[in-house]
């Protein structure tokens, strides 16, 4: 990078660092991204709850949710993971240290350069789609032909979605840089949407309703690339894709972007390897694989991905500006919201996991009791390790912002590992005895969750990343406290209202269901906020780092 390609100040520099201040604090960044986020994961609810209705768990519902898994896995590589956790800190470091056109510029040879590895990636994998099923459902491959069949034409259908949403993940990332976070949380609700109306609209046309919601998946990826372009143009930052592979920003993209795409993925990768044991398991596991995973991704998806989001950019201003101190309080108070959730999420959804299935997706046409009673097996093996899975979004950007990405894939092949160990030592004993290898996949994959998110912590102590501030004995206190005292009231009222005698709970009407369940929340979350209060918190504790901005302003 040299000095011309980065000059040291300018009149658009000290504009493009007032837009920083202005924007202010990494809470008010988080609460708006959470919000979004959070009506992406009702709509996200309110689409499996029609999935269930339209497709339930039987054997083409196993043969979309793997069609669409595949691409998701990539479009988590291209769009929400290593590319992301490349490009932004460079990004970033450009916008410190250059002009806007430089930064114009790295924007168009990036959008070019991915954007052509992407389409040709993409057509390469449909004219190989029976091979791809063929990996990730060997055993419908061996042993069911007109599974595999249909896996392989839907893949046809859904992969290209891949392309679109990779490039829509470059837009978030450009707008995430210049603190405009709404836009892209905004984003994904257009999936659920396109989905919803899919099923509702499209999918009585089909002979297998699923491939109605293929289509509907390659749609969603069209829209949501276009919904991001406008918003480009506004901050004068839509690219001009150009293809230049010897450009020094894209050259340390790439070279950022190649271990990267392990570190930041292993949980996804773990994900997709319970998926292809797990067509080795009956007829559902799948199904029950994905409803659990969807109802554990809830938290994740609206707090953790969010103050991910949000601090990433935030520590690699930091980092580029050398504000130690700034960096440390930065992860600090990221560490402490997660925990703030994650901890009382995880005990929510390990008592009341089946009911909360029943409510959400017991149709007794296409959903059976024991499709629920499956499902809640792996759900509170996954809220297990909620608390890890959250920890790890806000760990790992502790060194992308630095642009270290090799410590993340030392652990993450540690981790990765363990939990290929851990599904033989899980699901064989499980599956011949009780017939739920299933819930030793899911167990396998928190278990390996907890290393890696352990490992990330003790390597950013060692090597002098982070240092904590004071206060964490008296948070833990408050924390479990408040978590203890919201359990007890959750096993009272419960108990009371027959919410854990799962055949009681499914004679009553959906209506029934979800006052009882939003019964239950509203208690358990009045109580653990107010015993919290009760033991010394206050919402200044909330507001951390007041000001992210760069130390050079």
């Amino acid at each position: 990078m040299t000095q011309e390609n980065l000059p040291q100040s300018s009149p658009e520099k000290l504009s493009e660092r007032a837009v920083v201040k202005k924007d202010g604090g990494l809470l008010r960044s988080s609460g708006v991204v959470s919000f979004f986020t959070m009506l992406s994961r009702i709509m996200g609810l309110a689409r499996d709850v029609v999935l269930a209705r339209v497709i339930g768990a039987e054997a083409f519902a196993d043969v979309f949710f793997v069609a669409f898994k595949i691409p998701n896995f990539f479009r988590r590589l291209f769009a929400e993971g290593a590319f992301a956790q490349a490009f932004v800190p460079v990004l970033g470091e450009y916008r410190e240290q250059g002009s806007k056109a430089a930064v114009r510029g790295l924007i168009s040879r990036v959008s070019g350069t991915l954007g052509l590895t992407l389409l040709l990636f993409t057509i390469l994998i449909v004219i190989v789609a029976p091979a791809m099923a063929a990996l990730f459902a060997p055993r419908w491959f061996m042993d069911e032909p007109l599974k595999f069949t249909a896996t392989a034409d839907m893949l046809r259908i859904t992969f290209p979605y891949l392309f679109f949403i990779s490039m829509t993940g470059v837009a978030g990332g450009i707008l995430n840089s210049y603190d405009r976070f709404a836009v892209p949380a905004f984003t994904p609700i257009l999936l659920n949407i396109t989905l919803i109306c899919a099923a509702l609209f499209a999918a009585p046309l089909f002979d297998q309703p699923a491939f109605a919601l293929a289509w509907g998946v390659l749609i969603a990826g069209i829209i949501q690339f276009i919904f991001q372009l406008p918003f480009l143009r506004r901050i004068h930052m839509l690219p001009a894709p150009i293809v230049d592979w010897r450009d020094s920003g894209v050259r340390k993209i790439l070279l950022l972007m190649g271990p990267a795409i392990f570190g930041v993925s292993v949980s996804q990768i773990n994900l997709l390897l319970d998926t292809m044991l797990a067509t080795f398991l009956p007829t559902g596991s799948v199904s029950w694989l994905y409803y659990s995973d969807r109802l554990a991704e809830l938290p994740l998806g609206v707090f953790g991905v969010a103050i991910a989001t949000v601090i990433l950019p935030n520590l690699s201003r930091h980092h580029s500006s050398q504000s130690k101190e700034s960096y440390s309080e930065t992860l600090d108070w990221a560490l402490k919201m997660i925990l703030l959730v994650a901890v009382p999420a995880a005990v929510a959804l390990m008592l009341l996991a089946e009911p909360i299935l029943v409510t959400l997706f017991y149709y007794g046409d296409v959903m059976t009791a024991r499709d629920m009673a499956m499902s809640s097996y792996s759900l509170r093996a996954y809220a297990l390790g909620l608390v890890a899975f959250m920890l790890i979004k806000v760990l790992a950007p502790g060194f992308f912002a630095r642009q270290d990405m090799r410590t993340p894939v030392r652990i993450g092949i540690v981790a990765m590992v363990s939990n290929m160990v851990l599904n033989i030592v899980f699901v064989v004993p499980l599956h011949m005895y009780w017939q739920i290898g299933h819930l030793g996949l899911a167990a396998a994959t928190s278990v390996s969750a907890f290393i890696n998110a352990v490992l990330l912590f003790i390597y950013l102590r060692k090597s002098d990343i982070y240092q904590p501030s004071g206060q964490w004995l008296v948070f833990y206190g408050r924390l479990f406290s408040a978590v203890a005292a919201m359990l007890l009231v959750l096993i009272i009222l419960a108990s009371q209202f027959n919410v854990l005698e799962s055949e009681i709970w499914q004679q009553g009407d959906w209506w029934q269901r979800i006052r009882g369940i939003l019964g239950l929340c509203v208690a358990g979350f009045i109580t653990y906020v107010a015993v919290l209060f009760a033991a010394g918190f206050r919402l200044s504790d909330l507001s951390g780092p007041t000001k992210a901005v760069s130390r050079n302003q």
